[in-house]
């Protein structure tokens, strides 16, 4: 079975990194396997000029992969706007019980919208919205939960989104 995605969407700056980042202990605390994939959408470089990767990349290579004892990391060319669906069943196995995705807002994959001043400050799909994560009262139709609550958000997910991969960790 496929791990479940759920994505994390805001404007820029609104804590969604953060939240993120503080909720993926508590995932793993619960026993589950997180993968996260963040959308860039004004591009990045990962990858460090003068280094081996980069001047493989720079000749022309279509994807080069760096192993080293535990780590592995790959830099490839992809279409413009990949699906989460297609990175998830090309490059992750099912050993991932849940990716944590952070962007694509107008896709219709399950998610919590991140809010730091108001509503309607990023426009979002309300395809698949479960929660809102906000310090500002807002009426919504569905929960709302202030961003440093981290265990009622992570128990919110771990219901919402059951291991299923029958790994043990």
């Amino acid at each position: 079975m496929a791990p479940h995605i759920i994505s994390f969407v805001g404007r820029s700056n609104s804590g969604k990194t953060t939240l993120i980042e503080r909720l993926i202990p508590e995932l793993v605390r619960a026993g589950y396997r997180v993968a996260t994939v963040k959308h860039a959408g004004h591009g990045f470089d990962l990858d460090t000029e003068g280094k081996d990767s980069w001047r493989h990349k720079r000749a022309g290579a279509s994807a080069v992969l760096v192993l080293s004892k535990g780590s592995l990391a790959m830099f490839k060319d992809v279409p413009e706007e990949t699906k989460l669906t297609e990175l998830r069943d090309r490059y992750l196995d099912n050993s991932i019980d849940l990716i944590i995705a952070e962007g694509w807002k107008s896709e219709g994959y399950p998610k919590i919208v991140v809010i730091r001043d108001q509503a309607g400050e990023v426009p979002v799909s309300p395809d698949g919205l479960l929660a809102v994560v906000s310090n500002k009262p807002i009426q919504y139709h569905v929960p709302l939960f202030d961003p440093d609550d981290i265990p009622k958000i992570a128990d919110f997910i771990i219901r919402r989104f059951p291991k299923h991969n029958g790994m043990d960790s």
